[in-house]
């Protein structure tokens, strides 16, 4: 068997780690070594290559095209190599500690988690309810599932991975959606807030373009899953993503008499940049096969254009991340 003629392989994870983070300095620190230890391995990967794989100047170094390409099939590979070796003691002892939005978790992760068990006996999963900040390290988080918009800033320490659309719309019980034709017939119905997310009506109204009368009725509850109760019961109509209730639609607990709009945000998950644990790609590559596989929600009515829309048609309603 002929040897591989594989480059020096400390120069080939050192160019990873610089690839991946995206300077010196921070792969540097990943591997516990210096910034110019790095350096030097990446000019050693280049002078046996014969190939420029990076370029600009010394303090602000990007890649080449064929720096890229090299970057993104070493970190393939070392994924590879580490989903090959048997786990630590230690890691099979931790388990995996998932940070998720409390009705997420309750609505939409938890009814699936059977599956991701079934597929990986050997990986325990702690669900820890949150809404805010947190830190990877100081909380014992492995991968966080959290709502962010297209285009926000950066997170240094996090890897962002997009898994789920978000819809939103008014929901409510079979029988009070019965008396739902229009958008006059919804603005005489009991209204349901969450304290969570005070805004919610208003910043639908905003993009829909249209301004409903005061409610006669406002009922305000504590939490998400309390007001979609309340909803259940025939309390009045709720504002909900379709995660929360994609459930109760199926069963026709809850009725979506005007359909969902699509909205900006995206539900995604969250591992920490170049550290992910084994499991934690596993459960981020599950959660991604889960959002595929969802089904779509009910398209939606566009009050100001008097249009139903769904997911992709054209002028769709465009809703904020809520505080879920």
């Amino acid at each position: 068997m002929v040897a591989r003629p594989l480059p020096p392989l400390n120069a080939l994870r050192a160019f990873e780690a610089f690839g991946r983070r995206g300077r010196m300095t921070l792969a540097a620190d990943e591997l516990c070594v210096t910034h110019g230890a790095i350096s030097r391995q990446v000019r050693q990967l280049e002078d046996h290559l014969g190939v420029a794989l990076t370029e600009g100047p010394r303090t602000r170094l990007v890649l080449t095209e064929a720096g890229l390409k090299l970057a993104q099939g070493l970190t393939r590979a070392f994924d590879l190599i580490d989903d090959a070796l048997p786990p630590a003691v230690d890691e099979r002892d931790a388990g995996l500690v998932v940070s998720c939005l409390p009705t997420f978790a309750m609505k939409w992760l938890i009814p699936r988690l059977p599956d991701f068990v079934a597929a990986h006996p050997e990986i325990p999963v702690r669900i820890v309810e949150s809404n805010g900040p947190f830190d990877f390290r100081a909380d014992g988080v492995d991968l966080a599932i959290r709502m962010r918009l297209p285009g926000a800033p950066p997170l240094p320490d996090a890897e962002v991975t997009p898994f789920l659309k978000h819809a939103v719309g008014p929901v409510t019980s079979p029988g009070l959606a019965a008396q739902v034709r229009d958008l006059e017939s919804l603005a005489k119905l009991p209204r349901l807030h969450t304290r969570t997310f005070l805004e919610s009506w208003a910043e639908w109204e905003a993009a829909a373009g249209v301004v409903l009368p005061p409610a006669t009725v406002n009922r305000e509850f504590d939490h998400y899953f309390y007001m979609l109760e309340a909803a259940a019961a025939g309390l009045g109509v709720a504002l909900s993503p379709f995660a929360f209730v994609e459930n109760d639609l199926a069963a026709g607990r809850l009725v979506a008499p005007l359909g969902l709009v699509p909205g900006q945000a995206e539900v995604c998950a969250l591992t920490p940049r170049g550290r992910a644990s084994r499991a934690a790609r596993r459960f981020r590559d599950w959660l991604v096969a889960q959002g595929a596989a969802t089904s779509p929600p009910p398209p939606g009515f566009a009050p100001g254009s008097q249009q139903m829309v769904g997911p992709g048609a054209a002028n769709p309603l465009t809703l904020s991340r809520p505080a879920l």
